[in-house]
């Protein structure tokens, strides 16, 4: 979807920048969390307790995130966005099916 929109809107090309690098930070929180869960597993404690801290971060950031996306694209997607194909998969794993 981001390419698609900066093909449409070239403006938005540090915006999409931050989204992208948004999610980099969400994907590795995500391995950590999963790190974390594996290693809980098999203890108890202070574990579980680094497992609450980084999701009460992630909580924080995905709702920041959400809030700048949201607030910076969803204007230019209501403007009309030439839509090639990427909503397909955007929407066909919002009703969980993969």
């Amino acid at each position: 979807m981001f390419a698609e929109l900066l093909r449409e809107r070239p403006d938005l090309a540090g915006t999409v920048a931050k989204l992208v690098q948004d999610h980099e930070m969400i994907a590795s929180i995500l391995s950590r969390v999963a790190e974390l869960a594996s290693h809980a597993a098999r203890s108890r404690g202070p574990a579980l307790e680094a497992i609450g801290r980084e999701l009460d971060g992630l909580a924080a950031i995905m709702e920041s995130h959400f809030n700048y996306e949201e607030r910076t694209i969803s204007e230019a997607l209501d403007g009309g966005i030439h839509d090639a194909g990427w909503s397909d998969m955007v929407f066909r794993l919002r009703d969980g099916v993969h």
